[in-house]
């Protein structure tokens, strides 16, 4: 399990469009990283609503905001579209991230236990080390809880924050 203090395990995975993201294509910014259980779901769409709402006020802080489920790039292009979501959301069909993470979980609904992706959110600093950590997540007021955290770190914005959603890519030279 991550915790706060640890540098944030990395990972690629492809976002709503195909393209890849990486933890350190973020270095040196406050990056929201939610995991959720499944798209286009209430909970879910409200959680990403509230994300997508509150990104310019992220960016404010020069932090970048990624979703991450189990579901297909598929499911993630039809989510995003429907929703209007202005941040990538990442498909992690194997739910490997969500393990190194320790956030794939048994759960239980209706009496029958499954493995899952447990709502939780992390704050990883412009360091690649995890500042914050929400367990079990209630998705009412949580984009403005994790805006907070961010603000209360922040340093100067650098121009361009998350731009179009995509991170910046670092040249090679």
């Amino acid at each position: 399990m991550v915790k706060v203090g640890d540098k944030a395990p990395a990972f690629t995975l492809k976002d709503q469009e195909g393209h890849p993201q990486e933890v350190r294509d973020y270095a040196g910014q406050p990056l929201v990283l939610y995991f959720y259980p499944k798209d286009d779901t209430p909970g879910c769409t409200k959680e990403a609503c509230s994300f997508r709402d509150a990104l310019p006020k992220f960016q404010k802080s020069n932090a970048a905001v990624l979703g991450i489920s189990v579901l297909d790039i598929a499911s993630k292009a039809k989510f995003s579209a429907k929703h209007e979501l202005n941040f990538p959301l990442l498909a992690d069909e194997d739910h490997a991230v969500a393990e190194k993470y320790g956030v794939w979980k048994k759960k239980s609904l209706y009496g029958k236990s499954f493995m899952g992706v447990a709502r939780t959110t992390f704050l990883i600093g412009p360091d690649g080390r995890v500042v914050r950590r929400w367990d079990d997540v209630k998705v009412d007021g949580h984009a403005e809880d994790v805006l907070a955290a961010v603000a209360a770190r922040r340093p100067a914005p650098r121009p361009g924050g998350q731009g179009d959603g995509h991170a910046r890519r670092r040249e090679a030279g």
